[in-house]
């Protein structure tokens, strides 16, 4: 079974498409963005072209005003999963949201869904207190995790802090917990990595491109259908600012450059993500199409170790 991962912008769909034709496989999207209906052009979801090339799953499975949570990404996935083995074919997980990618690469045991009573009192003390509070608080109880969550990042405070209420355990506990299962794994990850200016180069092209596609008018409607800032849907990439430019006014240009550094931090972040995990073969698209990224992971597939690597455990 194969993952293809990395940053926004590398070109993880084509070069997933190019791969599920030559090995006779199907694409499980792992990009929490193209989960919700609607929301297309932002997402930069496959077109019809490609879609009518290899079956796509878990695209436009919630609607905007729904939550979707890892736990249910998690479940979804493992049946399409199942379901493309028990056809013969190939799974093939393609996307960047990396938390996504190890709930089913690694098979996380996911804590449990939020506590609605638990979560709105957290946040009444985040917003009376401050997020600083709160993460003090935190750091005497799972000093690892507020390690990693930055001292006004509420909303990752809250829910750390609302697992160890629900369940007696820390995050950091549950991750140990997992990370004992990474070894097991048999999945087989490549990351398509691109040098940083030239990302910059294709994360600017295509957030004009996809303003140039009318991705303006699809917030409008959106909108009109209920899309908000405060739903989870409304934090893809480029909607708030959209909606903001929508309802105060303002620049296109100045919208545009905002949403392009925005997905500039994202890619940043997601780098940081993959690169920690040292199961990931990296493949250098830098000057590079697809069709030559995927020959460069068909060669690599052919190698012995690697087939052996991914032989199913009995």
């Amino acid at each position: 079974m194969i993952a293809i991962v990395g940053p926004t912008a590398t070109g993880k769909t084509d070069v997933g498409v190019l791969l599920a034709e030559r090995v006779g496989g199907e694409i499980v999207s792992a990009d929490s963005m193209q989960i919700w209906r609607g929301m297309d052009i932002g997402t930069a979801k496959p077109d019809a072209a490609l879609r009518a090339r290899v079956p796509f799953h878990l695209i436009d499975v919630a609607g905007i005003h729904e939550t979707f949570s890892v736990a249910r990404f998690q479940r979804l996935a493992l049946e399409a999963v199942r379901e493309i083995l028990s056809r013969g074919r190939v799974p093939l997980l393609v996307g960047g949201t990396g938390l996504y990618i190890r709930a089913v690469v690694d098979g996380l045991r996911m804590p449990p869904p939020a506590d609605p009573a638990v979560r709105a009192r957290l946040q009444e003390e985040a917003s009376r207190l401050g997020s600083p509070a709160l993460h003090e608080r935190l750091a005497r109880i799972d000093p690892q995790s507020a390690g990693r969550i930055s001292l006004n990042d509420a909303k990752r405070i809250v829910r750390a802090l609302e697992v160890f209420e629900t369940t007696g355990r820390t995050l950091t506990e549950w991750n140990e917990q997992d990370h004992a299962r990474r070894s097991d794994s048999p999945w087989l990850q490549f990351g398509l990595h691109c040098e940083r200016d030239e990302l910059n180069r294709r994360i600017e092209a295509r957030v004009d491109a996809m303003l140039r596609a009318g991705w303006v008018d699809e917030v409008r409607l959106l909108m009109e259908a209920g899309l908000r800032p405060g739903l989870q849907s409304a934090c893809a990439l480029g909607y708030e600012e959209i909606m903001r430019l929508l309802t105060e006014g303002g620049s296109l240009e100045e919208t545009a450059q905002a949403i392009k550094i925005a997905t500039r931090q994202f890619a940043k972040r997601q780098r940081t993500w993959f690169r920690a995990d040292p199961r990931i073969i990296w493949v250098d698209v830098t000057g590079r199409g697809p069709e030559e990224a995927a020959e460069e992971i068909l060669r690599l597939l052919s190698r012995p170790a690697l087939r052996q690597r991914n032989k199913p455990r009995s």
